[in-house]
């Protein structure tokens, strides 16, 4: 895609104008959402489930139409876009990408790679897809065939190759699921690490602080509230959307805050001790 005649590159990586989205003539999934995403931030979309956070991800990243409002990639209209054009701007990891389980995990990886064509050499597509696979700690795993991987796996390989995409635009859908805490950590790390713009939605309030420059909060269908994360994830209004306590609390060891959950569970129940 050319960029501005004028020498300027875009600010914006995204914007979204009064997004909207109806299947049928059901209640609307997504109703009247905008924001804009600054080149080289992480976004997080969080809210309740329902929320309409993966519909909107979806429409932002070109896969499903608005029903109403507008989408621009990099200062231009996403259905100016060709399929090839956005496959060589922008990368998606989706909740439920079912991948053929016969593949191998370099195989699947350097799926990341054919929008780049013959346009590189194939011993820089060899390095993008070792490096890509060593940033989610799947060095080793080359062969193994994606029907074999353990959840946790999987996802880390899907991730894998949307890096090997090098995309300028990264739109995450939950992922961080079936990944245990270490592994939450280190992946969103690699996430951060690689400085590219991403849209992010992400359940665990308290990983966004540590990783999202901005939040863009839904609840039934609507925007909360979009900003600065400190200033969008208040105690105050995740208690209004979510009904949970967030709490930022002395680290017992360093001196910085933790951001920490209080679920409430039912005192009627008594877990059997053994």
């Amino acid at each position: 895609m050319a960029e501005p005649t004028d020498g300027t590159s875009p600010q914006f990586a995204l914007e979204a104008d009064a997004l909207s989205y109806r299947a049928g003539g059901r209640h609307p999934l997504v109703e009247g959402v905008g924001f804009s995403v600054r080149k080289g931030d992480i976004v997080a979309i969080a809210g309740p489930n329902g929320a309409g956070k993966s519909t909107l991800l979806r429409m932002l990243a070109g896969l499903l139409a608005p029903s109403a409002g507008t989408v621009r990639l990099f200062d231009r209209p996403i259905d100016r876009y060709t399929a090839a054009d956005r496959a060589r701007r922008i990368a998606v990891v989706g909740q439920r990408d079912e991948p053929d389980p016969r593949l191998s995990v370099a195989d699947y990886t350097a799926l990341g790679r054919i929008p780049h064509g013959v346009a590189a050499a194939r011993d820089m597509h060899q390095r993008v897809i070792a490096d890509s696979l060593a940033s989610v700690g799947l060095t080793g795993k080359e062969d193994a065939r994606l029907g074999l991987l353990s959840g946790g796996e999987l996802q880390r390989a899907a991730i894998a190759r949307a890096l090997a995409q090098e995309p300028d635009l990264l739109f995450l859908d939950e992922p961080t699921n079936h990944l245990d805490p270490a592994a939450k950590g280190a992946l969103l790390s690699v996430v951060a690490a690689r400085r590219i713009t991403t849209v992010c939605v992400l359940h665990d309030l308290a990983l966004i602080p540590k990783i999202a420059g901005h939040t863009l909060l839904m609840s039934d269908a609507r925007a909360v509230a979009f900003g600065p994360t400190h200033e969008v994830l208040t105690p105050d209004r995740v208690r209004k959307v979510f009904g949970v306590e967030f709490l930022h609390l002395p680290h017992p060891n360093e001196d910085r805050r933790v951001s920490v959950l209080d679920i409430p569970v039912s005192t009627d129940f008594q877990p059997t001790s053994y």
